[in-house]
């Protein structure tokens, strides 16, 4: 009899184990299929994959003044880049932060916000924050850089509006951008 009940209790547990492991499965597969969807690949050419990790893919929108010292505009969200090679030969590449005309609507065209009143920060894998303001920024390039060959480059991209800009705090503006990468012809560097 007590061998009896001690084998119900184990078959029991197994079964429970069994469901629990299921369960963890399941959920682990969710997650990660949630997360590929959330991935935007917009670019590929023959030399690079570019994957943005924002829902919007490559557009950067600011709806609402608000200014910020730099520190606090450097711990704001990110706009994540992921580049890979896929040459065995390094590549150049730019990135690029542009207007995104299509977005601007004819009755936001008096209410955008002035580029001299933005800041944006770009982080290349570890390296340190480079922070322009980005009516600085020559023809909206904000790196220029060469990949290794079968190399990944992990890039941040931030845009705050600077805290000595001259416009009212709240008032709704808009900042419409788009980021492009671009490659270059294959560098024999």
């Amino acid at each position: 009899m007590y061998k009896n009940i001690r084998r119900q209790e184990m078959i029991r547990n197994v079964i429970y184990i069994f469901f629990i492991l299921f369960l963890v499965v399941i959920s682990t597969h969710y997650i990660y299929y949630k997360f590929q969807k959330v991935r935007s690949v917009d670019f590929n050419s023959d030399f690079l994959d570019v994957t943005y990790y924002e829902e919007t893919g490559n557009k950067i929108t600011l709806s609402k003044v608000t200014p910020v010292t730099d520190s606090v505009g450097l711990s704001s969200n990110a706009y994540l880049i992921s580049i890979k090679n896929n040459l065995t030969e390094k590549v150049d590449y730019k990135i690029k932060l542009q207007d995104d005309l299509k977005a601007i609507l004819p009755e936001e065209e008096d209410r955008l916000i002035p580029k001299d009143d933005l800041r944006v920060s770009i982080k290349v894998n570890k390296n340190d924050n480079k922070i322009y303001n980005l009516n600085e920024v020559e023809d909206g390039i904000l790196l220029e850089d060469t990949i290794e060959a079968l190399g990944k480059t992990n890039i941040a991209i931030r845009i705050w509006i600077k805290q000595d800009c001259s416009l009212p705090m709240g008032i709704n503006m808009y900042y419409h951008g788009e980021m492009l990468v671009t490659d270059e012809a294959v560098s024999n560097k």
